[in-house]
């Protein structure tokens, strides 16, 4: 799904870890002013080619998927979703830490 990289000074193509904005969309299945919106906001931070083409991380398709999927199925907005989201991967990533700390004891 990845976009094809080519080495500096090898000529030799490696799979990216970005995906192209035609990319994301199909597998979003998104419309494209609701992913423009977490741009605006800043909750999805795309880079961008020398073209000004905008690169996903893998990653994105998770998230944004589950922020759609909330924001329907609550009848919330993006933001609002967005903030869920944002604590429900920081309450994952805690109890990571945790369950790595009780592993040393």
């Amino acid at each position: 799904m990845g976009g094809i990289t080519i080495v500096a000074g090898a000529g030799l193509p490696v799979k990216s870890e970005l995906i192209a904005w035609a990319q994301f969309m199909e597998l979003t299945g998104l419309h494209p002013s609701f992913v423009g919106e977490l741009i605006e906001l800043g909750w999805l931070a795309p880079q961008r080619t020398q073209g000004s083409e905008l690169l996903f991380r893998h990653r994105d398709v998770y998230r944004v998927k589950k922020l759609s999927r909330l924001c329907h199925d609550l009848e919330i907005n993006p933001v609002g979703g967005s903030i869920i989201v944002d604590l429900v991967e920081r309450i994952e990533l805690l109890e990571k830490r945790v369950r790595d700390l009780e592993r040393l004891i």
